[in-house]
């Protein structure tokens, strides 16, 4: 499958939730996509972040996972997914806060440079657990993708206007307009 990182690929606000959102349809099993299962774009998903990522400025010398730390990182992946899909949508999150918090101190423990993409991620998640602006986490409504609300109303329910926003309001015209011819 042809793959690019894209801007669209980084809405989610927080390297963090950029590195969540790296699994596609992650709520769908028979569509899922891992991107990082390719470790070629797991390497290409760093200058992209330094790039398009929302945090570039804290970015700018984000280096390549070690050899070895794959399995940890995507470990730590999976408890910032698990952790702020659950606090998103209102439920418990003490043993998931715990199980992240686990995974981010292992990652800082282990990698090589502050730099590295799994320190960056780590330090990434912490400062949103710990930020006045976690109340602003929400769930795309087209794709499920993880983002930060920083509009000025907290309104916003989709990653990305120019694809997701796109796609349900046009979904949305598509239904309408078949409605009235019908």
């Amino acid at each position: 499958m042809t793959f690019a990182w894209t801007p669209h690929r980084f809405s989610g606000g927080t390297l963090a939730f950029d590195v969540a959102n790296s699994v596609v349809l992650r709520c769908d099993p028979d569509r899922r996509i891992d991107r990082f299962d390719d470790p070629a774009q797991l390497d290409l998903f760093v200058p992209a972040a330094r790039t398009h990522g929302a945090e570039r400025d804290l970015l700018a010398k984000l280096a390549p996972l070690s050899p070895g730390a794959r399995e940890r990182f995507i470990r730590l992946r999976e408890e910032i997914d698990g952790y702020f899909r659950a606090r998103a949508a209102g439920l418990d999150t003490r043993e998931r806060l715990a199980s992240l918090l686990e995974a981010i101190a292992a990652n800082l423990r282990a990698a090589e440079s502050g730099d590295a993409l799994d320190a960056a991620t780590a330090l990434s998640a912490l400062r949103l657990v710990s930020a006045p602006e976690r109340d602003r986490i929400k769930i795309c409504a087209n794709c499920g993708w993880l983002f930060l609300d920083r509009s000025k109303n907290r309104s916003r329910t989709w990653c990305d206007m120019a694809v997701c926003g796109n796609r349900t309001k046009a979904h949305r015209h598509y239904r309408k307009k078949k409605e009235a011819l019908s």
